[in-house]
């Protein structure tokens, strides 16, 4: 299975004679229509349109369920992989009509073990390859065109698994999402998520420094992130924050930050004096999430008192800060409840009492 830029066929047809302009044309429609509809392809050669059915193997992803939820406009796709793992993807509207982004799933499940995360407590079986991530995209694409309910805007790699865990496969996907006879998505218009890998930051800031880095903050306190972000003892926020800035400042894009609110957890005054220092003399703007619920999870969503307080503490202290929507609550579409359905609840009460233990001590 291949995820295929017109450079890339050429390279693979290089004996064949096929001409870079014959390349795009077949790029193109496999991309947006499958391996199976070559013979539609106009002014390219029939033995370079045979040829590369027979050397090109297009994979695709079988829809097992599309979920569409009740509260906002939120859809949910579980999609079969061929050894019949199962990922999640999620369709998100825009405010401007007829625009969505895709929030692709990079990983079959997830090694980063955040404790308040669905995906977080299913371990992880393995990255998908490249091809698997763009098929994401073209099924919601292809729904929206056959609807005629609009297009695919943009992509957020915010689904299961850590992106720059797999690195290679995402940047191989991100040529095709953005290549003109690919997906002819803006990679201004890609978002990738990360807990904090900071060598990962470092390699996108010098591989794709047109796509938009976003990072999971969760607490500026160091011992408290590590009790919810495991990988705070490998990359530490303070370190993770510093590549950031690295990314702003050789790019010039501001980079989201994301935040979950876990009530009663990261949401008082000391962690909003922490934030503040963190983020001091930066011009970066917290995005505030409130934690969406994960059956058999001890957290709880901050109430509404608990979560404005939180925010206005911030704004004292200097913290640009924005409250976003996470969508399809009712569905586990929102944030950290991907493969909600599917996850080890074994594991997750072993990682629950862990942390409890360390609480008590």
């Amino acid at each position: 299975m291949q995820a295929l830029t017109p450079e890339r066929l050429h390279e693979i047809m290089a004996d064949t004679g096929a001409t870079l302009d014959e390349c795009r044309r077949l790029v193109a429609q496999i991309t947006q229509r499958g391996r199976d509809v070559l013979s539609g392809v106009r002014n390219v050669r029939a033995g370079v349109r045979d040829e590369t059915a027979r050397r090109v193997a297009v994979g695709a992803l079988k829809v097992l369920t599309r979920q569409a939820s009740a509260e906002d406009p939120f859809v949910k796709f579980a999609l079969e992989c061929h050894d019949g793992a199962v990922i999640e993807t999620v369709r998100i509207p825009l405010e401007k009509p007829g625009r969505f982004v895709v929030c692709v799933s990079s990983q079959v499940g997830c090694a980063m073990g955040c404790a308040f995360c669905a995906t977080g407590e299913m371990g992880l079986s393995r990255n998908l390859e490249a091809w698997e991530i763009i098929e994401q995209i073209r099924i919601v694409a292809r729904e929206l065109a056959a609807t005629k309910a609009g297009r695919v805007h943009g992509v957020v790699f915010q689904g299961m698994g850590e992106p720059l865990h797999n690195l290679d496969n995402v940047l191989t996907a991100l040529e095709v999402i953005r290549d003109p006879c690919g997906l002819a998505i803006d990679a201004r218009n890609v978002t990738l998520c990360t807990v904090g890998l900071v060598p990962g930051i470092d390699r996108l800031t010098a591989l794709a420094p047109r796509a938009r880095l976003a990072i999971s903050v969760t607490s500026a306190r160091a011992a408290l992130r590590r009790r919810l972000v495991p990988m705070e003892g490998h990359h530490p926020i303070a370190e993770v924050i510093a590549a950031a800035k690295r990314y702003h400042s050789q790019t010039g894009r501001l980079v989201m930050l994301a935040y979950a609110m876990l009530g009663g957890v990261n949401t008082d005054d000391e962690e909003a004096e922490a934030l503040a220092r963190l983020l001091d003399g930066w011009p970066a703007r917290l995005s505030l999430i409130e934690w969406n619920p994960v059956p058999g999870q001890p957290w709880r969503r901050p109430t509404d008192d608990e979560r404005q307080r939180f925010h206005d503490a911030l704004g004292r202290l200097g913290v640009p800060v924005v409250r976003r929507y996470s969508g399809g609550k009712d569905i586990g579409a929102a944030c950290g409840q991907l493969a909600s359905e599917t996850r080890q609840p074994e594991r997750s009460a072993r990682r629950r009492a862990s942390w409890m233990l360390e609480e008590t001590e």
